[in-house]
C-alpha cells in the first residue's frame, strides 16, 4: 500500500471517529469497584427509604432520568437549580410537572455517598440518577439490571435547551420515532420506554383535548374506550384545575408491568402518543406481543433503558463531578 493510500485510510478512520463519538464506550458496569465499591448499596438504601415514604418516588425518578437524557444527554443537568442570571432546564414548561421526589432522591443519595470518606466527590450525580432509576423500577415490580456507569455531570443547563427535545402527549408514531431516533433509539426501544407510563400519574391538562375537544365531528377521541373516556370526564370535568393528577395506568398504577400494553389493546391509553402504539399498524404487533409476554417486554425494556443511559454521556473535559447536584461547582 502506498503512502497516499495510507493517508486516505487514516483520514477515513478519523472521520469515522468524529461522526460516531465513543463517549458511551467509556461506560462500564462496576465502574466504581475500586473507587467507591459500595456505591450501589448506598444508593439502593436511600431509594428504599424514599420508596417506603411515598410511591411517587418511582415515577418521579424514572421521568427525571428520561427528561435528563433526552435534552443534553444523561448528565444530571435537569437537576441544576435556576439562578437569577440563568433559567435552568428544570424550569422549562415541559419540566415543571417533574415531581420533587425524583430530585430529592438523587440529592439524598448523593449526600449518603459523599458521607463515606473514600467516596466523597468521586461519584457523579448523573450516575446516581441512573442507579436510582434502576432501583425504583425493581422496587415497583419491574426488572433489575446491571447499570453502566462512568458518566460525568454536565457543565450547562438552560431552559432554552429543552425546546423541541421532549416527546409530547399529542405525538403520532412518526414524531415519536423521529425524536427517539435522534437519541439513538429504535421504534422497539421507544415502545418499551413508553411502558414506563405503567406507573405514576399525569394531569388533566395533558389529555383534556381527547375527552372534550378532539374534533368537531368527535368531541371525544374515538380511539378511547368509551367507558374509560366517561371515567376520565368524571375525574377531569370541564374547566377543572388542569393540575389534578390522574393515574396513567387505570388498572395497576403502582406496579411496573406489561399491563400498559393490555390497556392499549382495550383503548385505555391515556395519551394520544400511547394509544397510537396500538392503532398504528407499524407498532401494533409489538404491543400485542408484549401484552402477552411479560418476559419479552422486560428484556426489551432493559435493552432500551441501557441504550437511553448512553445518550450524550459527558467524559473528559466536557463534565465534572458536582459537589452539589443542584449547582455547578
Amino acid at each position: 500500500m502506498g503512502q497516499f493510500d495510507i493517508r486516505v485510510v487514516v483520514w477515513a478512520l478519523a472521520l469515522c471517529l468524529c461522526l460516531f463519538p465513543l463517549a458511551s464506550a467509556q461506560l462500564k458496569q462496576n465502574y466504581y469497584a475500586n473507587i467507591c465499591p459500595n456505591v450501589e448499596t448506598i444508593v439502593r438504601g436511600v431509594v428504599n427509604t424514599k420508596f417506603n415514604q411515598t410511591f411517587v418516588t418511582v415515577p418521579a425518578t424514572i421521568r427525571l432520568f428520561f427528561h435528563d437524557c433526552f435534552v443534553q444527554g444523561c448528565d444530571a443537568s435537569v437537576i441544576i437549580a435556576s439562578t437569577g442570571s440563568n433559567q435552568a432546564e428544570k424550569d422549562h414548561p415541559d419540566n415543571l410537572s417533574l415531581a420533587g421526589d425524583g430530585f430529592d432522591t438523587v440529592i439524598k443519595a448523593k449526600a449518603a455517598v459523599d458521607a463515606i470518606p473514600r467516596c466523597k466527590n468521586k461519584v457523579s450525580c448523573a450516575d446516581i440518577l441512573a442507579l436510582a432509576t434502576r432501583d425504583v423500577i425493581a422496587l415497583s415490580g419491574g426488572p433489575s439490571y446491571a447499570v453502566e456507569l462512568g458518566r460525568l455531570d454536565g457543565l450547562s443547563s438552560t431552559a432554552a435547551s429543552v425546546n423541541g427535545k421532549l416527546p409530547q402527549p399529542t405525538f403520532n408514531l412518526n414524531q415519536l420515532n423521529s425524536m427517539f431516533a435522534a437519541n439513538g433509539l429504535s421504534q422497539t426501544d421507544m415502545i418499551a420506554l413508553s411502558a414506563a407510563h405503567t406507573v405514576g400519574f399525569s394531569h388533566c391538562g395533558k389529555f383534556s383535548n381527547r375527552i372534550y375537544n378532539f374534533s368537531r365531528q368527535n368531541p371525544v377521541d374515538p380511539t378511547l374506550n368509551k367507558a374509560y373516556a366517561t371515567q376520565l370526564q368524571s375525574m377531569c370535568p370541564r374547566n377543572v384545575d388542569p393540575r389534578i393528577a390522574i393515574n396513567m395506568d387505570p388498572n395497576t398504577p403502582t406496579k411496573f408491568d406489561n399491563v400498559f400494553f393490555k390497556n392499549l389493546q382495550q383503548g385505555k391509553g391515556l395519551f394520544t402518543s400511547d394509544q397510537v402504539l396500538f392503532t398504528d399498524s407499524r407498532s401494533n404487533p409489538t404491543v400485542n406481543t408484549w401484552a402477552g409476554n411479560p418476559a419479552a417486554f422486560q428484556q426489551a425494556f432493559i435493552t432500551a433503558i441501557t441504550k437511553l443511559g448512553r445518550t450524550g454521556v459527558k467524559t473528559g473535559t466536557k463534565g465534572n463531578i458536582r459537589a452539589n447536584c443542584g449547582a455547578f461547582n
